[in-house]
């Protein structure tokens, strides 16, 4: 068909026309009269040679063609808005989609994205949360924040910053261990990664068998062991220990809010250094200007 000579009133008229199945309410919808809407359609109908609607007493029906029509209509419609979007004041606009994981946004991102919103209004940013575990290409993530040691394969990692673990609970919970040891009275939550409470007690100086062996291979003591529940969101974990649940072991500067309020504790200055969070992106994928932007932004603030 000549791009030309494409019905696009015609078009614009059967889409409200499918979504309100009603000639009246389309026309109040376009500004223009329901005989206006009518006859577009009846335009449109004799274009394609079929008909896209049953007229009812009460409204009307999409037949077969009408029904196979309205999806890409509305795909069309709905490319051309994101297209024009992106064309506003400040000039064109870029789509930014990223990943992050879910204890980053919360604890320390969505407070600053005002002002990289406010000093960037040329991306579009769109931010999905997830666990840590992402397929950049699968998800179609221009860029991710993960935590880790930075050595995801075909990636280019950027650090941002650091974020030890270290044991948080409820003040409750604080105020009766005393020492390391005490926390074998207590339930461990444990996120999927499982070595993260054995390197935290070795940290400590206090020996932990690996929780793959049964206690009794090792000398006769007791060991804390982590039996409480495994979590994949360190969000979903502390809010367990803000509950009295157990004792996480968390990056304590992704829970400040908590841990000013008095909500959170962190018993002991033992730090555990199992990562960083990094901004990542595939090597494959070229750095456009959106993305930059927000990398120079990102590491400013977390300087």
């Amino acid at each position: 068909m000549d791009r030309a000579h494409l019905p696009l009133n015609a078009l614009r008229a059967f889409e409200a026309s499918a979504r309100h199945l009603n000639f009246t309410r389309a026309g109040l919808e376009l500004c223009v009269s329901q005989g206006a809407v009518s006859h577009q359609v009846a335009l449109l109908e004799r274009r394609l040679g079929s008909a896209l609607f049953r007229r009812l007493p009460r409204g009307l029906a999409l037949t077969d063609e009408g029904l196979a029509l309205i999806p890409v209509i509305e795909d069309a419609f709905d490319r051309i808005g994101i297209a024009l979007e992106r064309h506003g004041p400040g000039g064109v606009r870029e789509v930014l989609t990223l990943g992050v994981v879910g204890t980053f946004a919360a604890g320390w991102l969505l407070d600053r994205l005002p002002d990289f919103t406010r000093n960037h209004p040329q991306v579009d940013l769109r931010v999905l949360t997830n666990n840590n575990r992402v397929d950049l290409a699968g998800e179609g993530l221009d860029c991710a924040i993960r935590f880790g040691d930075g050595a995801w394969h075909g990636t280019q990692a950027e650090p941002i910053m650091d974020a030890p673990l270290t044991a948080l609970c409820a003040p409750s919970i604080a105020a009766r261990i005393a020492t390391v040891e005490d926390l074998q009275r207590e339930t461990l939550l444990r996120s999927y990664r499982a070595d993260e409470w054995p390197r935290w007690f070795d940290q400590a100086g206090i020996s932990c068998p690996p929780q793959s062996y049964p206690a009794r291979s090792y000398p006769a003591r007791s060991y804390p062991e982590a039996r409480g529940p495994v979590f994949d969101s360190s969000v979903v974990m502390v809010s367990m220990a803000i509950a009295g649940r157990g004792v996480a072991l968390a990056p304590a500067r992704m829970f400040t809010r908590d841990l000013t309020a008095g909500r959170l504790v962190q018993p002991f200055a033992t730090e555990l250094a199992a990562g960083r969070y990094w901004l990542t992106r595939l090597m494959s994928r070229p750095e456009n200007a959106a993305m930059r932007a927000f990398r120079e932004w990102i590491v400013a603030q977390a300087a």
